[in-house]
């Protein structure tokens, strides 16, 4: 058995950097396109905005997306939600960004982002108050706008601290305060899981017949997400505002696009969404003679809303409307070619193509928040959910009693979270646990593939494999909504293709958590949310407690010995360890000292040699467990994941990966010689505001490291 005498020093490192190759993980869309923008002047610009991956332009001769905001740094932790994005009608060449995912304390304050470059390179002005890219409403929109007859002009709608302006394209901001105080107000709020959440003003839009090139526009609106009074106008470019008369009031506006006649379309719902909308309806106004004209494509809405409406540039009789958080059936698009008089739904004539993403054959369309028409090509229909965007290839046809052809043009966009990464010592090189999309087994890094079998979780929270026996895997998970029943946890035994169900839970605790093999595949210890430590010796056959642990332990398998455990608390910072295969832990001498209940720390165990353990403890920096001896690497200040790689040569410690902070700079690190010398392997191009976590180093292939980041996907690299 493992004990400690006593803890020892190490001598300083030293670091440089190395030049890697990077490459996200292909899986193709996998988050929430929060919406979706075109250049109406421009053929084929068109930028998208996710919750919590940041923003992408689409490259049309590559077809592909590129992402913007990948360079962000640690000190962007908080803002690769994209509350909205604004494009200018007469200068192809800007774009803004309202950056800002959480509102609570997770999240940073806001910063407005212009570029002059397509979003190549950014400047910024930072606000005094929180976005919410990531929160409730956040498929509405625009809150951001642009006036299209002065570019210098901007208005930006915020949840809860009103309209803000600026006269120098972005650059200084005053808020506006002669807009409506029910913006601020308790009515203009939402139910959240954590309370009321404030939503505000959801949507600006200028009215580009009220002034001419270089004279602002006069004519503007604005939507607040209330169901009283909800749309204001201004008539002297936005010093004074007044709801618009004879307006439908008990629901709120969610989205509001012009058509070539110069009427206005907005789609409405009883909630913001995306999580529930229980009513909504589709309306048109006319600025002309002051009129409203309902033109809902259903007068039942059978418990669901409408999420957003489009129309087609060069013909407004032609207008497409998506239903929102219509469970029962399913969420559809719906078609008018006569303005509105009738309607019909496009899905039952319509085929998805699922070859470029064979996953989302299991994934239905749903937070249909936003839908687009292509400016230049009216056959070009854009609606997003919450795992990527669609796009029909023959819309027109779809008039005619053709099938509507849709693809999956998600190359490049990579929003998926990933909850846990296992590289094993055979079989594919990498399998994933990600949040909504459940996991993968990665046969070929650059070419998504099919979702696990078998077992479907909605998110696979944690993965492990046996040491000796790679192809013997478990997975913990969780149901968005759970069948009767269901047990949340599963083993392969052919390295994650093929999953069978435990044949039970614990008697304690909520599934999910975390879950660990023995390095010969035959017991497992499972620690679920809100329990404490069980293992089963038939997989769930029987479960019996584990001895000598707090429920706030970590435990992970020793990948050479199968009768070796090892335990780690960081609310104390003791150590435990096992020899009697995990049935019962003994502390383990010194510890590293405590860290907070905060901090989920995941040791890492050498799947070449039995007693090496490597622990990322966060800002007590990395420890080397090994028989006898705990030791703290020096110069590496902060670690908030480590990871093992093959090493330089046979017999060679393995290579070490950490992201964390060394000799006072956050990155990611590589070392080949137990932490005396460290490599910095990350680029200022690749930084994901310092969102990178479950890093991962692959047994068979030297130098590569994998790592997971929170909206980012999954990315790999190489040495260059």
């Amino acid at each position: 058995m493992l004990l400690l005498a006593g803890m020892m020093g190490a001598s300083a490192a030293t670091s440089d950097q190395a030049a890697y190759r990077w490459h996200n993980v292909a899986i193709g869309g996998g988050g929430f396109i929060s919406g979706l923008v075109f250049h109406p002047a421009e053929k084929g610009l068109l930028y998208a905005r996710t919750d919590i991956g940041g923003a992408y332009r689409w490259d049309a001769p590559a077809q592909r997306w590129l992402p913007l905001l990948d360079g962000m740094g640690a000190d962007d932790e908080g803002r690769l939600g994209i509350e909205s994005l604004a494009i200018d009608p007469s200068d192809s060449t800007k774009l803004y960004l309202a950056a800002g995912t959480y509102l609570n304390a997770r999240g940073s304050n806001g910063a407005i982002l212009r570029s002059s470059d397509r979003g190549a390179t950014f400047q910024r002005a930072d606000f005094p108050f929180k976005f919410g890219g990531n929160e409730q409403g956040r498929g509405n929109g625009e809150r951001l706008a642009v006036d299209p007859n002065d570019g210098r002009v901007l208005l930006f709608g915020t949840r809860a601290n009103g309209l803000w302006r600026s006269e120098d394209a972005g650059a200084h901001w005053n808020e506006v305060t002669s807009f409506p105080v029910v913006a601020k107000s308790s009515s203009a709020s939402a139910k959240a899981w954590n309370g009321a959440q404030p939503i505000g003003i959801v949507f600006v839009q200028f009215d580009p017949a009220s002034g001419t090139h270089g004279v602002p526009s006069r004519t503007i609106y604005a939507g607040v997400s209330t169901s009283e009074a909800s749309i204001f106008r201004s008539d002297d470019g936005g010093r004074n505002w007044h709801a618009v008369a004879s307006q439908p009031v008990g629901l709120r506006p969610n989205h509001m696009v012009r058509d070539a006649r110069g009427r206005w379309l907005l789609s409405y719902g009883d909630e913001p969404g995306p999580n529930t909308m229980h009513d909504g309806a589709l309306w048109r106004y006319d600025p002309a003679n002051g009129t409203w004209s309902n033109i809902t494509p259903l007068t039942k809405t059978e418990g669901f809303g409408w999420g957003a409406v489009a129309v087609e540039r060069d013909n407004p009789d032609v207008i497409v409307a998506s239903t929102f958080a219509r469970y029962g059936s399913g969420d559809d698009i719906y078609r008018s070619i006569d303005g509105g008089r009738t309607w019909k739904a496009m899905f039952a004539r319509s085929a998805f193509e699922h070859s470029s993403a064979p996953w989302t054959t299991l994934s239905k369309p749903h937070w249909i928040a936003d839908i687009e028409i292509a400016p230049e090509d009216a056959d070009r229909i854009w609606f997003v959910t919450g795992y990527g965007a669609w796009a029909s290839r023959n819309a027109h046809a779809f008039d005619g009693g053709a099938v509507v052809q849709w693809d999956f043009p998600m190359r490049g966009l990579e929003e998926v979270v990933p909850l846990a990464l296992v590289s094993p010592t055979q079989g594919a090189n990498l399998v994933s646990g990600l949040g909504d999309i459940d996991g993968f087994v990665h046969g070929n890094l650059d070419m998504p593939q099919q979702r696990f079998e078998g077992v479907l979780f909605s998110s696979t929270e944690s993965l492990d494999y046996a040491g000796k026996l790679p192809g013997i895997m478990v997975r913990s998970g969780s149901f968005h909504q759970r069948p009767e029943g269901a047990v949340r946890a599963a083993w392969s035994d052919d390295g994650g293709k093929q999953w069978t169900a435990f044949k039970s839970e614990p008697p304690e605790g909520e599934g999910a958590g975390r879950i660990v093999v023995a390095a010969d595949g035959k017991r497992v210890i499972w620690h679920p949310r809100k329990g404490g430590h069980w293992i089963t010796a038939n997989f769930g056959g029987h479960w019996q407690p584990v001895k000598g642990l707090p429920k706030t332990a970590v435990v992970v398998a020793d990948k050479v010995d199968e009768g070796i455990y090892y335990g780690f608390d960081a609310v104390t910072g003791n150590l435990y360890v096992s020899g009697n295969g995990g049935v019962e832990f003994k502390e383990a001498g010194t510890g590293v000292g405590a860290i907070g209940d905060w901090f989920a720390a995941e040791p890492q165990t050498d799947p070449q040699r039995s007693g090496e353990v490597w622990l990322a403890a966060s800002w007590r920096g990395l420890y080397h467990w090994s028989p006898g001896k705990l030791v703290r690497i020096g110069g590496v200040d902060n670690a908030f994941s480590v990871g093992l790689g093959k090493p330089e040569r046979d017999g060679a410690p393995p290579v070490l990966f950490v992201y964390g902070e060394v000799a006072g700079q956050r990155g990611l690190y590589r070392s080949d010689d137990e932490g005396q010398r460290w490599h910095r392997i990350d680029d200022d191009a690749h930084r994901f505001a310092g969102m990178i976590r479950h890093v991962t180093g692959d047994p068979r292939v030297f130098g590569r490291v994998y790592f997971g980041t929170e909206g980012r996907g999954i990315w790999y690299g190489d040495p260059q």
